[in-house]
């Protein structure tokens, strides 16, 4: 059996992207700078054509934008085809030529798959390491992008034998079980809760869409003054025309991505959401999202009263660490809206306490 160059241990799995993909917020990113270039050099082919004013920097900039737009969407492709994955008797190892991250796996928390929406086969393995709270605060995670059935290479940092259902996201969860494992308690949110962040985020989103409106009552009566004037040829107005509208387009649609993002998507997210409490695990299932926690792993847990509701916050223990900074086990908000070891908006709190309370 072959050996890890720096442990020394025996290597029990290997494996590299399957698919690369990009992130969702790269493809965000070059969309916006891609369009922003596009409307820089309409503005500037204009302005010098008509002007005759000297767009060197107008050229530039839509240059740099079409620089990110580019690196946005490839870098990540080239950068996670190099990636390799490795799991020893004792770690996970994330390795890139000589780069290299490991995690003990004895001190793993817990994990999050993200299944692929294109392939029910493949997704993102994220292992996260309990951390102390306070002046230590701070995230331990490894990422395993692209991976094939990331529940069975789950299944084998844990250390058990991978079942048969599992190797597919469409299967319902409770139909991937460990063999022996069978559910105790099953809930799900019966609200989404208006964070301080879901606020400034709906906040932003009215502002960008005030600004939207504005920008397009100013600029439709210019610029059709200006066709109506006809000192433009037919080919510089329709380059003028569709510089103005993609650029109205962009702030349109950046204004209702944040809006949905505020107002609709946690809704949505909290109906697709569904908790369980497994005679050896805590599992959470969103959309195509799934938390796994070993139940040997609580140390605590924390009703915290919400209105008639409840959210209940599970504190983690592991080897020097107790909580964690990216579970929100204090009530903090993370800094985005993965999964967390928490259940949010529940009524029936007190049973699911006594539940995790017992030895698993």
């Amino acid at each position: 059996m072959a050996r890890d160059s720096l442990f020394g241990e025996s290597i029990v799995w290997r494996g590299k992207c399957r698919a690369v993909s990009v992130p969702f917020g790269n493809k965000v990113v070059s969309f916006v700078a891609a369009a922003v270039s596009a409307v820089t050099l309409g503005y500037a082919v204009v302005a010098a054509k008509s002007l005759n004013a000297p767009v060197g920097g107008m050229v530039l900039f839509a240059a740099w934008c079409a620089t990110v737009a580019l690196g946005a969407w490839r870098l990540p492709l080239w950068w996670r085809s190099q990636i390799e994955y490795i799991v020893t008797e004792r770690h996970v190892i994330w390795r890139r030529g000589p780069i290299r991250r490991s995690i003990d796996r004895a001190q793993i928390s817990y994990a999050l798959i993200r299944w692929s929406p294109r392939d029910p086969t493949l997704g993102d393995l994220v292992i996260v390491r309990a951390v102390p709270t306070g002046a230590l605060r701070r995230t331990l995670s490894l990422t395993l992008h692209d991976v094939e059935t990331p529940d069975r290479l789950w299944a084998i940092v844990r250390g058990v034998e991978p079942s048969a259902p599992l190797g597919s996201g469409e299967r319902p969860l409770a139909q991937r079980l460990d063999p022996g494992e069978r559910v105790l308690w099953s809930g799900a949110p019966l609200a989404s809760a208006w964070t301080t962040r879901r606020a400034i985020t709906a906040a932003v989103g009215a502002f960008l869409a005030l600004t939207f409106v504005r920008s397009l009552a100013r600029s439709a009566p210019a610029l059709a003054r200006v066709l109506r004037a006809h000192t433009l040829p037919p080919a510089l107005a329709a380059v003028l025309v569709g510089a103005a509208a993609l650029g109205m387009l962009v702030l349109l649609a950046v204004a209702a991505g944040v809006a949905y993002a505020a107002l609709v998507r946690p809704s949505r997210l909290a109906r697709a959401t569904r908790y369980f409490v497994t005679n050896a695990r805590v599992l959470i299932r969103r959309d195509n999202e799934e938390l796994s926690l070993d139940r040997s792993r609580i140390a605590y847990v924390i009703d915290a009263p919400s209105r008639k509701l409840h959210d209940v916050f599970l504190v983690l223990d592991g080897p020097q660490a107790r909580a964690m900074a990216p579970s929100g086990a204090f009530g903090t908000e993370d800094r985005d809206d993965s999964l967390r070891p928490v259940f949010s908006a529940i009524a029936d709190a007190d049973t699911v306490g006594e539940i995790l309370k017992k030895a698993a």
